[in-house]
């Protein structure tokens, strides 16, 4: 009987510990919902949406879906319009957010989590938002068309820039495609404005430009309409992944488009939103996004022991590539690098290639010396750019071809008709040129 008792005592006491072990284990747990604003599509929002609610059962996440040139407005609304995470590809959108004191600090555990892959910054330095994922720029190649052009695989930005790739590249217009702005400055800051931007010209007039549909690179690329195509990687990854023949490569100078997480300072629910960005910034988080229907990086290094075969880690490419790159910088003059780039290569595209074309012919016959420095000259005047860096930054200061309602749009208007004219009188006068070399060598 004693025997008996003492045993019904300690499975009482034991359900007792394991009742009170259910509470606890409830109350660590935030109530309610999280809103979560993005414009992430729906194969990456719900594999998390499902992975945070199993590993939160008493939290719902509620998604508000919004572009990123909307979610600015939204954000701007009474109360941020109650929404609790802002979690997005918009790296513009949150440095503006954060510069207008629109996110809370998330006091998040930071360990395992760096601010920069090599030299490149990912996270708010100022810690207000945070890198979630990376996506890489680069290569999209077609094998077997590369074979059939016989067009050896491209390794570098420089080998782009042959007469061989004329109509072999889909380049992306920075002012029409969203990831490709920051792509233009990492080229601008890897090789100096003047030579950058004459690569960015000698790419763009053998290239075929697309003007919206970044996702559509792969499309284009697969079905043969060119050997290369120059985007970010997980366009080009998951269609690999899906079965596309194609093949992915990171050039010696590579960057990378960061999507940040952050919690907004009005967030009715801040512990469920801390929950939330702690979960996608966790390991279990961060390997979703190797997903064959996802493939990005993730920015926690630790994770990529376990990746798929043959997964880009940044973290170890880094090591290699001693680039630093200015985020602020790029940002800042990204609404005067898509204008000048739409007045170099968009809207003189037929232009550009009439006056490389001939270029290119006058090097190739110049058999002097004398030949050979006129057709310098006339290389050196197509490269030119109307404006020079220290030039472009102040613009950008004053914000010229700002995005928003500091710009004066009278004022933009004269600054690229002036050069548009510039251009066009460098271009008639390196054709006159290289039109002498060609007389002069007995060519045409």
């Amino acid at each position: 009987m004693l025997r008996t008792s003492l045993s019904l005592r300690k499975l009482f006491a034991a359900a007792l510990f394991g009742f009170a072990s259910v509470i606890a284990m409830a109350a660590d747990q935030p109530a309610g919902k999280v809103v979560v604003m993005t414009s992430y599509p729906e194969e990456v929002v719900s594999r998390f949406e499902a992975a945070f609610e199993k590993a939160h059962p008493g939290t719902r996440v509620e998604i508000l879906w919004r572009r990123s040139g909307d979610a600015l407005s939204y954000l701007r609304k009474p109360n941020q319009g109650n929404v609790d995470v802002y979690w997005a590809p918009a790296q513009r959108n949150f440095q503006i957010l954060a510069k207008e004191g629109a996110f809370r600090r998330p006091d998040l555990d930071m360990t395992g989590l760096p601010a920069k892959v090599g030299g490149f910054p990912i996270s708010d330095p100022a810690g207000f938002y945070l890198a979630s994922e990376i996506a890489g720029y680069g290569f999209a190649l077609n094998p077997q068309r590369l074979q059939d052009k016989k067009l050896a695989q491209p390794k570098q930005w420089t080998d782009l820039t042959g007469a061989e790739w004329k109509d072999e590249i889909v380049f992306p217009v920075p002012g029409k495609v969203g990831f490709a702005p920051i792509l233009i400055d990492i080229i601008l800051q890897g090789y100096g404005w003047d030579k950058g931007w004459a690569l960015l010209q000698a790419i763009g007039s053998n290239a075929q430009l697309l003007g919206a549909g970044g996702a559509n690179i792969s499309d284009d690329v697969r079905n043969g309409k060119a050997s290369v195509g120059v985007s970010i990687d997980f366009f080009i990854k998951s269609a690999i992944a899906n079965g596309a023949p194609l093949q992915f490569i990171y050039p010696g100078v590579t960057g990378y488009s960061p999507a940040h997480v952050g919690i907004m300072k009005s967030a009715p629910n801040p512990e469920a939103a801390r929950a939330f960005a702690t979960f996608v910034l966790s390991d279990e988080g961060q390997k979703i996004l190797f997903h064959h229907d996802i493939r990005k990086l993730p920015v926690r290094p630790a994770v990529y022991a376990e990746k798929p075969a043959g997964y880009y880690d940044p973290f170890e490419a880094a090591k290699a590539m001693p680039f630093v790159f200015d985020t602020t910088h790029a940002l800042a003059r990204q609404g005067l690098n898509n204008t000048l780039y739409d007045v170099l290569i968009t809207n003189e595209h037929a232009r550009l290639r009439q006056t490389n074309d001939k270029v290119i012919q006058a090097e190739r016959a110049a058999n002097t010396a004398a030949l050979k420095a006129k057709a310098s000259q006339a290389r050196s005047l197509l490269d030119t750019v109307p404006v020079s860096e220290a030039e472009a930054d102040k613009l950008a200061q004053q914000f010229v071809f700002a995005f928003d309602e500091t710009t004066d749009a009278h004022r933009n208007d004269v600054i690229t008709t002036q050069w548009t004219a510039r251009i066009r009188q460098n271009r008639e006068r390196a054709e006159q040129l290289a039109q002498e070399v060609l007389n002069a060598a007995g060519t045409n």
